[in-house]
C-alpha cells in the first residue's frame, strides 16, 4: 500500500479507537478499557479539528498511481472524516434526548456483550464506570448549553427520557444490569466474580446513577420548560437547523440530494407499492381493496405472536433457511456465526457484529418486551435484514477482510449498511426464503415503512410538518399499528436524516445491479456482484457505483 496512505490510515484508525474506547472494547481491543468517551464541548471541538486534519491530509495524496483499493481507502477516509466533522459541528449533542437510541437505553445491552476475558479487563471496567458517570454529567451540561443557545429537543422526547430515567433510578441497585449482566473472566471463581460485581455496583451507585440523576434533573427542570412543542419537532425549527439537516442527509445517504427530491421519491415509491399490495392481497386475503388489506394486517390478532419463545423459534427457523441457501448467491461468506438473542428495551430489532478476537459471534437482538408487537407476516423480513443475508454478511465479512486498512473494516456508511439490509429483504424473495405469500406481504409492509420514512423525515425536518402530520401520513400508508408508527415517528424526530438511508441505499444498489446486468447480459454473475458489493467494506454510494463499474469493465 502507498506508504503515506498506509500511515494515514493507521493513524486514523488509532485515533478513532482512542476517542471511542467503548467501541474498542466491544471489538475486543482492550488497550483503552479504563477510558470513557469525552462528551464535553471541548472534546467535541478536538474531534472536529482532528477529523478535518485527517481529511486534508487524505486530499493531498494524489490518486494517480494508486491501486483500486488504495483509491477506495482515500475516498472513504475523506468521506468519513468530512461528514463526521460536519455532523459534530451542527452541535446536535445539545439536543440529545432520544428514548430509543441514547446511551441510557443502549448501555445495558452493550454491557452484557462486553468481552471481559481477563482479570485486567475486569479491573479496568471498574475504573471505566467512574468515568462513565462523569460522561453522563457532561451530557447534562451539553443540554444546558443548548438551553443557553435556544436549541432544545422536542418536549415529547425529553419527557420520555425523564420517564425512562425515573424507572431506572427506582430499580434495585443489586440487580442493575451494568453490574449483574457483565460476564466475569473465566479465571475468577464464584466468590471473586461476586466481589468484582460488588465493586461494579458500588461504582454504579457512586457515579453512574448520580450522573443519571443529574441528567434527569436538567431535563425536567431546565430543558422541558423551554422544549419545542409537537408542531415544531423538526430540526428546521432550531437555529442552524436547515444546515444541520443538509449535513445529516449527506452523512446518512452519502449523496448530496435536496430534501424535496427525497420527499418525492418517497411519495412515488408509496404509490408504486399499491399495485403490489393489490396483486398479493388477492392471493392472501381474497381482496384487492387496499384499506381492507391494510386493516387486516394491522388488526387481525391471528397474525401476531403470543410468546417470546414463539418469536425466537420463528427467527431461528428463518435463519436456518437462509444459511442453507446462501451458497447459491454468495461466493464469500463470513467465518463468524450469527445467533439470535433477546432484549426487553431499545429498538425492535438490531444487530451487533462479532468481536474481532472471536470471543463473541454476531448477534441478532429481538425486543420481546411485547411479543404481540411481532407479526407473523413481518418477522422473516426483519430476520433477513438484520441477520442473514443482511447485516451479518455485510459486517462480519468486512471485519474479516485482509486486503484493506483496518479502519475500513469498521467504516459506517448508513446508506450502504441499511441500503444493503433493505436490498436483502427483496433478495430473500428471489432466493425463495419467505415461507409463503403472507410472509411476502411482510416484505411489502417493510417497503412501505422505509418509503414513508423518506416522506415524513423530510416532511418534519425540511418542510415543517408537525408530529401529528407525520403520524397521520404513516397511518394512512403503512399497514402497522398507530402505536408502532408513533414510535417510528418519534425515532425520526430524535435522529434527523438517519431514516433516509434505507430506501435511498436500496434503490441505488438496485440501480447499480440493473446497470451491471444490462452491460454484461448473460455474463452477469449474481455471486460476483454480491462479492463485489461486500468485499471492500462500507463505501459511499457514488464510490460503490464506481467499484461495480470497474468489476463490470473487468468482465466485459
Amino acid at each position: 500500500m502507498h506508504d503515506g496512505l498506509q500511515q494515514l490510515a493507521d493513524e486514523y484508525r488509532e485515533a478513532t479507537l482512542r476517542r471511542s474506547p467503548t467501541m474498542a472494547l466491544m471489538l475486543g481491543d482492550h488497550r483503552f478499557d479504563d477510558q470513557m468517551e469525552d462528551l464535553s464541548r471541548d472534546g467535541e471541538d478536538d474531534v472536529i479539528s482532528e477529523l478535518r486534519s485527517f481529511a486534508r491530509r487524505a486530499e493531498t495524496i494524489d490518486p494517480a498511481g494508486l491501486s483500486l483499493q488504495e483509491r477506495l481507502s482515500r475516498e472513504v477516509l475523506m468521506f468519513e472524516a468530512n461528514t463526521g466533522a460536519d455532523m459534530l459541528a451542527t452541535r446536535q449533542a445539545e439536543l440529545e434526548a432520544n428514548p430509543a437510541m441514547s446511551v441510557h437505553v443502549m448501555l445495558p445491552t452493550a454491557a452484557a456483550q462486553f468481552p471481559i476475558m481477563e482479570p485486567e479487563h475486569a479491573e479496568a471496567l471498574v475504573t471505566k464506570y467512574e468515568k462513565l458517570g462523569r460522561a453522563i454529567e457532561q451530557w447534562a451540561v451539553r443540554l444546558q448549553e443548548g438551553v443557553a443557545n435556544h436549541r432544545t429537543p422536542p418536549a415529547l422526547m425529553a419527557e420520555k427520557v425523564v420517564a425512562q430515567l425515573d424507572q431506572y433510578l427506582a430499580s434495585p441497585l443489586e440487580s442493575d444490569p451494568l453490574a449483574s449482566a457483565v460476564g466475569a473472566p473465566a479465571a475468577y471463581d464464584d466468590a471473586t466474580a461476586e466481589s468484582w460485581r460488588g465493586r461494579l455496583r458500588a461504582q454504579v451507585g457512586s457515579y453512574i446513577r448520580p450522573g443519571f440523576a443529574e441528567l434527569r434533573r436538567v431535563l425536567a427542570e431546565e430543558v422541558l420548560p423551554v422544549a419545542r412543542p409537537d408542531h415544531e419537532v423538526g430540526i428546521k425549527w432550531i437555529e442552524g437547523g436547515e444546515e444541520a439537516y443538509r449535513a445529516a442527509i449527506l452523512n446518512n445517504t452519502s449523496v448530496d440530494m435536496p430534501a424535496g427530491e427525497i420527499h418525492q421519491i418517497g411519495l412515488d415509491t408509496i404509490a408504486a407499492l399499491e399495485d403490489e399490495y393489490r396483486r398479493l392481497g388477492s392471493e392472501v386475503f381474497g381482496t384487492e381493496d387496499l384499506q381492507t388489506i391494510y386493516s387486516t394486517l394491522k388488526d387481525d390478532p391471528e397474525l401476531r405472536y403470543e410468546t417470546a419463545e414463539d418469536v425466537v423459534a420463528a427467527s431461528e427457523e428463518a435463519f436456518a433457511k437462509a444459511k442453507a441457501a446462501i451458497d447459491g448467491w454468495f461466493g464469500r461468506l463470513p467465518k463468524a456465526d450469527c445467533l439470535v438473542s433477546t432484549v426487553t428495551q431499545g429498538p425492535e430489532a438490531f444487530y451487533f457484529p462479532p468481536a474481532e478476537d472471536g470471543s463473541r459471534p454476531g448477534i441478532f437482538f429481538m425486543n420481546v418486551a411485547e411479543p404481540s408487537s411481532w407479526t407473523k407476516y413481518a418477522l422473516e423480513a426483519t430476520v433477513f435484514h438484520e441477520g442473514i443475508p443482511g447485516h451479518h454478511l455485510q459486517l462480519a465479512i468486512a471485519q474479516e477482510l485482509e486486503d484493506i486498512p483496518e479502519f475500513r473494516k469498521h467504516t459506517v456508511v448508513n446508506a450502504y449498511a441499511e441500503g444493503w439490509g433493505l436490498y436483502t429483504e427483496r433478495l430473500s424473495d428471489e432466493m425463495g426464503l419467505y415461507t409463503g405469500p403472507l410472509q411476502r406481504m411482510g416484505m411489502l409492509s417493510a417497503d412501505s415503512l422505509r418509503a414513508s420514512r423518506l416522506v415524513v423525515d423530510t416532511g418534519m425536518h425540511a418542510l415543517g410538518w408537525s408530529r401529528q402530520q407525520a403520524i397521520d401520513y404513516m397511518t394512512a400508508n403503512v399497514p402497522a399499528s398507530v402505536t408502532s408508527l408513533t414510535n417510528e415517528v418519534d425515532r425520526y424526530i430524535g435522529l434527523p436524516g438517519q431514516a433516509l438511508a434505507y430506501m435511498i441505499g436500496r434503490k441505488e444498489i438496485m440501480r447499480i445491479r440493473s446497470k451491471a446486468k444490462s452491460a454484461l447480459g448473460e455474463s452477469f454473475d449474481i455471486k460476483g456482484f454480491h462479492d463485489t458489493i461486500l468485499s471492500s467494506g462500507a463505501l459511499p454510494l457514488p464510490v460503490l457505483a464506481h467499484l461495480v463499474d470497474e468489476w463490470v469493465a473487468g468482465r466485459a
